[in-house]
């Protein structure tokens, strides 16, 4: 059963076909069974794995099944409608007879999608049969005998001369259609067919005459109350010696629950169909009401859907209309935005109780006294009102059915409520959940707008691709477009396309989850930056599929590259706010060399005025000078470096020889202050790999800030200890202690905020700007107070990888072999 590629929920079938007061099985259009009702199941006592062998098995009788099998597949090779009666083994062992019929259920192209098969327990029938077979052989031995026998079949008997007038019909049908015989022989008996069956039985009788053949055929008989039922009327012929037909012999068997079971389930398999196709819920639940008035005539038929307004303070039900094709409008309950009041009608009270309301009749009851009255109004005299629940017992709506007489529950209704009422609830949950995805459809929508996020799937062993509409809107591509990975790479960026490509086709492959960032090269040349993150998954066939979600993240990368010139610009701010510190210290260290040149150029002239000259002396000194004026010029590079306007440059480098070099630019400047500072490098350190001048501005910083932390220190010495070492988790760590003032363990989440200084002329930029560097190298920058005097500040980075570090280290002539190699 199904249309425009949905399916019914398997579940739900099966309680559909559970409710079916018959032997049903679902098979597949191959002829397997695939489905059956719990009445099979435990009718022969079996699961559906051991019913499903039930061809190489005892189920159907030894001696029926050839010619079961045989017809079975001359149905299923042509299409053609399955009918038969054989023997069928009990769960007990005993064997009854069983009248099959399978009809195939065709899509909308025509194709068989399922067979379903009705088994009806003729046994009975069968038994009269063989009695009425007795009966008739024994017919010429005693008239009497046989009437008397004939009347206790239980069944419709009854015979006729060659020429098809009835002469004979057992006291059963007399008793049934309220028809003495006498009024009955001959034709008068088509006067209790039913007008609609009457042209055609007649039509059918003329037939069989003619042919001399046994035939059978459907007619509704009407009851001696008026009411029609469905009967299965057969005829047998009885020939003479010569061949020649001179009697007929025929028997009438009821079939209006079969009649009705099979009207339910070609009900049931259009409304799934109508659910499956999407079709409107107020369209589907009048089907369902028509389909209950066509299945009990003499009942009007309507389901009211149940709305639930909540307000902060309270719960208000209301009414709403679902369908009533023929029920009187002033029968059905007005909310008229109104909460719901259980004392309206009986629909009401059956929606605020969540219980049946079952009047068998109105006239003996005393509650809803103005409904009652507009109810016998129309003819109404009793009424049965059920809850509709869903899956998960949510009341959604009543389901009610009028009667122009009054009538109480039989056994049967009650099987026939529950499947209405559960047909009723299928559907109005299935419309409320699609209207739901459709609400939450476009809110994705709206999502995906708002945050430039588009979706994307691909098949992979197809190439197939599938975008969401914000996904066109970011590439600009017209919504509908047939997408290939050609198509896509006009809009890459075609410095990006080589690795794009590369990526994909090792996905293909790969199998695994990942993400990369590619640009986009817009007609107008406007650049967008994506990012993609992608997930990998298995369809139902096994293929490989991604699902990714691609963001638009232009406006963030420009955002970061324009704070990334900021904190460029902030990070040069804070190396030149310490230039003025460190004038006296630089100028200490440059004079230093320049007093060396200028004695050890005097001491070469005076050498070089000897007589004879002093050629090796003046040569030594020289070199000394030469010594003395390169160490100036490295003091110069280095001041030059940190605060020169440079980019950041990432490569190996010695964290040790780093901290050195700034320790002894900075040495003079501390001895000065009084302070003390104690290296303590450790061996064998990993190279890490960084920015130079960016982390020797850092430790710079730290080492300036533990010195004005021990300024105004008198009390004790000031001595400070930086530290390298290797730290647990494979990091390198620097870490500068002093015996400062210290700082507020409160401050000590506002430390490195931008322009937070605890000194009273401290611009608050220098340790901001530390945490920002060593933030880009991935690492971290912390403060620890100590319980006494002073503080400790510290960072670790990342180390080089091995390879890279043996890579770093090997000697030059090394590497200059392996390239030309």
């Amino acid at each position: 059963m199904e249309h425009d590629g949905h399916r019914p929920d398997p579940s739900d079938l099966g309680q559909f076909i559970d409710d079916i007061p018959a032997l049903v099985a679902l098979m597949t259009p191959e002829g397997a069974l695939d489905r059956v009702n719990r009445r099979t199941r435990e009718y022969f006592g079996a699961s559906l794995d051991e019913l499903k062998r039930w061809s190489a098995s005892d189920i159907v009788h030894p001696e029926d099944l050839p010619a079961v099998l045989a017809a079975w597949m001359h149905s299923v090779g042509t299409g053609e409608p399955y009918d038969i009666e054989h023997r069928m083994r009990r769960a007990d062992g005993a064997y009854r007879w069983f009248h099959v019929r399978g009809l195939p259920l065709r899509d909308d192209e025509s194709r068989i999608s399922r067979w379903c098969v009705l088994e009806m327990d003729i046994e009975d029938r069968k038994r009269g049969d063989a009695r009425l077979a007795s009966t008739l052989n024994e017919l010429s031995a005693s008239e009497e005998r046989l009437r008397t026998i004939v009347d206790a079949i239980p069944g419709f008997v009854w015979s006729a001369g060659p020429e098809g007038g009835v002469d004979f019909l057992n006291q059963r049908w007399c008793d049934y259609t309220g028809v003495p015989m006498r009024d009955a022989l001959g034709n008068c008996w088509t006067s209790t067919i039913h007008p609609e069956d009457s042209d055609g039985i007649q039509a059918c009788w003329r037939s069989l005459l003619a042919s001399g053949q046994p035939g059978e055929f459907e007619a509704r008989l009407r009851r001696f109350d008026g009411i029609f039922r469905w009967f299965l009327i057969r005829a047998v012929p009885l020939r003479n010696a010569t061949g020649e037909v001179i009697r007929w012999y025929g028997q009438n068997t009821d079939i209006e629950d079969r009649k009705r079971d099979e009207k339910l389930l070609a009900g049931e398999k259009h409304l799934l169909g109508m659910m499956a196709s999407g079709a409107p819920l107020a369209q589907v639940l009048g089907s369902l009401c028509e389909l209950v008035q066509a299945t009990e005539a003499d009942a009007l038929c309507s389901v009211a859907l149940i709305e639930v307004r909540r307000t902060p303070a309270s719960r208000h039900l209301r009414l709403q209309p679902g369908a009533a094709p023929d029920v009187p409008g002033d029968l059905l309950e007005d909310a008229n935005g109104q909460s719901l009041d259980a004392e309206i009608s009986p629909v009401a009270w059956s929606a605020t109780r969540g219980e049946p309301a079952v009047l068998a009749d109105l006239a003996t009851d005393t509650r809803w006294t103005a409904w009652r009255a507009v109810a016998f109004s129309h003819g109404i005299h009793a009424c049965w009102s059920m809850p509709i629940r869903s899956s998960g017992g949510d009341m959604l709506g009543v389901f009610s059915m009028l009667w122009r007489k009054p009538k109480a529950p039989e056994p049967s209704h009650h099987n026939l409520l529950a499947q209405f009422t559960h047909l009723a609830g299928i559907a109005i949950e299935r419309a409320r959940n699609e209207a739901a995805l459709r609400q939450s459809e476009a809110f994705l929508a709206r999502t995906q707008r708002l945050s430039l996020t588009g979706t994307v799937a691909w098949r992979v062993d197809t190439d197939e691709i599938l975008w969401s509409e914000e996904l066109y809107r970011i590439y600009e591509f017209d919504a509908g477009t047939t997408l290939t990975h050609d198509l896509i790479n006009t809009r890459i960026h075609p410095e990006d396309i080589p690795a794009h490509d590369e990526m994909l086709q090792r996905q293909r492959g790969d199998a695994r989850d990942f993400e990369s960032e590619h640009r986009l090269l817009m007609p107008d040349g406007r650049v967008k930056f994506l990012h993609l993150v992608a997930h990998t998954t298995r369809d139902e066939n096994g293929a490989l599929v991604y699902i990714s979600a691609v963001q638009d993240v232009t406006q963030r990368r420009l955002a970061d590259e324009a704070l990334s010139k900021v904190r460029f610009e902030l990070a040069h701010v804070a190396r030149v706010a310490s230039l003025g510190t460190l004038t006296a210290s630089i100028a200490h260290e440059v004079n230093q060399p320049l007093s060396g040149i200028i004695t050890n150029a005097n001491t070469c002239l005076r050498m070089l005025a000897t007589d004879p000259p002093n050629v090796e002396g003046a040569r030594e000194t020289a070199r000394r000078t030469i010594r003395d004026g390169n160490r100036a010029s490295d003091v110069i590079k280095r001041l030059r470096a940190l605060f020169a306007k440079k980019q950041a440059v990432a490569e190996p480098l010695d964290l040790n020889e780093a901290a050195r070099e700034v320790v002894a630019m900075l040495l003079g400047e501390l001895q000065r202050n009084g302070v003390t500072l104690h290296p303590d490098f450790a061996d064998g350190l990993p190279p890490v790999v960084g920015d130079r001048v960016q982390l020797q501005q850092v430790i710079l910083n730290l080492i300036l800030n533990a010195s004005d932390a021990m300024a105004g220190i008198a009390d004790r010495p000031r001595r400070m200890v930086v530290r390298t070492e290797r730290d647990e988790v494979g990091r390198v760590r620097l870490s500068v202690r002093d015996a400062g003032v210290g700082f507020d363990p409160r401050d000590a989440g506002s430390l490195f905020n931008a322009f937070f200084t605890t000194k009273a002329d401290g611009m608050g930029i220098g340790l901001s700007v530390s945490r920002s560097i060593i933030e880009s190298h991935d690492g971290r920058l912390w403060a620890e107070a100590h319980e006494g005097a002073g503080a400790t500040f510290a960072f670790s980075i990342p180390c080089l990888p091995e390879k890279n570090a043996a890579d770093a280290n090997a000697p030059a002539g090394s590497n200059r072999t392996t390239e030309s190699s």
